[in-house]
């Protein structure tokens, strides 16, 4: 704007002045770490996986839908609906945020960084895709805490929902394997490179942060 629009609407004016010094702190915090939002987003969606693996009750259809896995089955699907939400919110709101700048890293480092969010982001969709697809083929309801229940949607087909069944379970097992090299990769970028990736991910009251800001 020019100073003669400025004069003639200094409301609008200062709309833009606000608008640019809110610009340039996102373009600082891009620079250094992650926002509370987006680090919210990660972390919770990292300790619901891992409780929905533990909590998983696995094995036969029968072992599953057995009344003594009644409570471990609800928890289960409903820590997984709980991921399939957030991955869903953490996605839109990726497309309006700003987020850190890549490190300077050799060229098959960062496209293997991108590969792993890219298959991580795949299997937090597929794994709730494919187990209510499955126990609904498979002629069962969602079961979820609370004595939710979300009747079969789809056409009774058993013998594709337990074909379904078993690649969710083989997911679960990638998804915490890919999540492992993740977890490493940040711990070698911290330890070994000595870079802010894994404090860029980490709130500002946390010693490792406060350690990589003031060194």
């Amino acid at each position: 704007m020019t100073f003669d629009e400025y004069l003639i609407n200094p409301a609008t004016s200062l709309r833009h002045i606000m608008g640019l010094s809110m610009g340039n702190d996102l373009k600082k915090r891009s620079v250094v770490r992650y926002g509370r939002v987006a680090q919210l987003f990660h972390w919770v969606t990292a300790i619901l996986v891992v409780a929905a693996f533990i909590y998983g009750p696995g094995g036969s259809e029968q072992r599953v839908y057995s009344s003594a896995r009644d409570f471990d089955r609800r928890l289960h699907e409903t820590l997984g609906m709980c991921v399939f939400a957030l991955v869903v919110l953490r996605v839109l709101w990726r497309m309006i945020d700003v987020h850190p700048e890549p490190p300077q890293v050799p060229r098959w480092m960062g496209a293997a960084a991108k590969t792993t969010h890219y298959v991580l982001y795949v299997l937090l969709f597929a794994l709730p895709l494919t187990a209510i697809n499955g126990a609904w083929l498979e002629g069962h309801p969602l079961t979820l805490l609370a004595g939710v229940e979300i009747p079969p949607l789809l056409a009774l087909s058993h013998e594709a929902g337990a074909t379904i069944a078993t690649v969710h379970t083989w997911l679960g097992d990638a998804v915490l394997w890919v999540a492992g090299v993740h977890a490493l990769a940040a711990l070698y970028h911290h330890f070994v490179l000595k870079d802010r990736v894994l404090a860029s991910m980490l709130p500002r009251w946390f010693p490792l942060w406060r350690s990589r800001s003031s060194g």
